[in-house]
């Protein structure tokens, strides 16, 4: 799994995200391009403390505890699989705004590319700089090749 710390993956990801218009089509799911290009914005917004999480109950930290690491391995994701209520969007967004948000905090996010000490995910605890890289390019790919590019 490519990383959003390496400069091939981020270039890769820009360059998918710019081949977007306001109106390209979902091949699955329910989100229009805006609503998509918001949804990315919010796992991002984590590592970069920007989104505080509220912690899990007990149970949903043993969920976690047995698919984390499908959070960035190599194993594409199902379609449809459900959304955390924190990432979902469901009111309307400008495209050209929710464009210009990702392609900001995705510059962000590569910029600490050396740095090695990272908040812990709060459902899935400590993660190492490969796994928030690799978790976060696999999230954006996904939802890229959602929408065809």
């Amino acid at each position: 799994m490519l990383s959003l710390f390496e400069s091939k993956a981020h270039e890769e990801i820009l360059n998918k995200i710019n081949k977007l218009d306001e109106n390209s089509r979902a091949k699955w799911g329910k989100m229009n391009v805006a609503q998509m290009l918001a949804h990315c914005c919010e796992p991002i917004k984590v590592p970069l403390e920007k989104l505080t999480l509220k912690k899990p109950n007990i149970v949903m930290k043993v969920l976690f505890s047995f698919f984390k690491n499908s959070l960035y391995n190599d194993k594409p994701w199902k379609h449809g699989l459900p959304t955390s209520k924190e990432y979902k969007v469901v009111d309307g967004k400008v495209f050209f705004d929710e464009k210009n948000k990702l392609i900001d905090l995705i510059n962000e996010f590569h910029s600490k590319k050396d740095q090695t000490n990272w908040p812990p995910h709060p459902f899935c605890g400590h993660l190492t700089s490969e796994q928030w890289g690799k978790m976060q390019y696999k999230h954006l790919d996904h939802h890229l090749n959602q929408f065809g590019v």
